[in-house]
């Protein structure tokens, strides 16, 4: 789903109160708690990045919430961060049963950080 707004208070308040906003939040905390990165609206949806440019995108989508990052596996290859979570090439999704504090995504998030400001390729 698209959002027309400009500042991420807009986007927010633009979603439905429903589980996606509930997960979203709880992403949106990890993104934001690693002290990295900034939030702007990219794309008609969050954006999380720094002096480099844009790391991830976060957003709610009808039956999910996507985390967009260029290429998860050049951060996880071996997808033991994202088990049982249904990804992409560059999508993490999380679907209604997923309890965030059951995963690995806040490992993931500073594994990703940690490699973009080495200069590691996380894109496409």
């Amino acid at each position: 789903m698209q959002y027309d707004v400009e500042k991420p208070e807009d986007y927010l308040s633009a979603l439905e109160k429903d589980w996606r906003k509930e997960l979203l939040l709880e992403i949106r905390s990890i993104l934001l708690g690693s002290g990295e990165l900034s939030e702007s609206i990219s794309y008609k949806m969050l954006g999380y990045s720094d002096d480099e440019g844009t790391l991830f995108h976060l957003n709610a989508q009808k039956n999910y919430v996507a985390l967009y990052l260029g290429d998860i596996n050049k951060v996880d290859p071996s997808g033991e961060l994202l088990k049982g979570i249904d990804c992409g090439k560059g999508c993490v999704r999380f679907k209604k049963s997923t309890k965030i504090g059951d995963t690995k995504v806040a490992d993931f998030i500073s594994l990703a950080i940690t490699k973009w400001k080495n200069g590691e390729d996380v894109g496409c």
